[in-house]
């Protein structure tokens, strides 16, 4: 019999639920380098004690949830209508 496939890395959803207007600079460059540029804005990052200390010092800005599926990279949020969609 085959050996089984290891899982793969434990994966976190971060979302960014609060603005970044009026925080630290130090904050703001967290925040890019999570991959979230505003509000509504989710990432699905792997679980490692790196992130997990970045997210430490955003965690008012973010929420964060064990993540199960992969959702589209560059957030929830979706494509804008144009002219030709309505």
């Amino acid at each position: 019999m085959a050996p089984r496939p290891s899982p793969g890395p434990a994966e976190i959803l971060v979302t960014q639920v609060r603005s970044a207007i009026g925080t630290k600079p130090k904050h703001r460059a967290t925040l890019r380098a999570l991959g979230l540029r505003g509000i509504g804005q989710s990432n699905v990052l792997v679980d490692r004690p790196e992130i997990r200390g970045m997210l430490a010092g955003v965690s008012h800005l973010v929420t964060v949830t064990e993540s199960a599926a992969r959702p589209r990279r560059g957030g929830d949020v979706p494509a804008k209508k144009g002219a030709g969609d309505r």
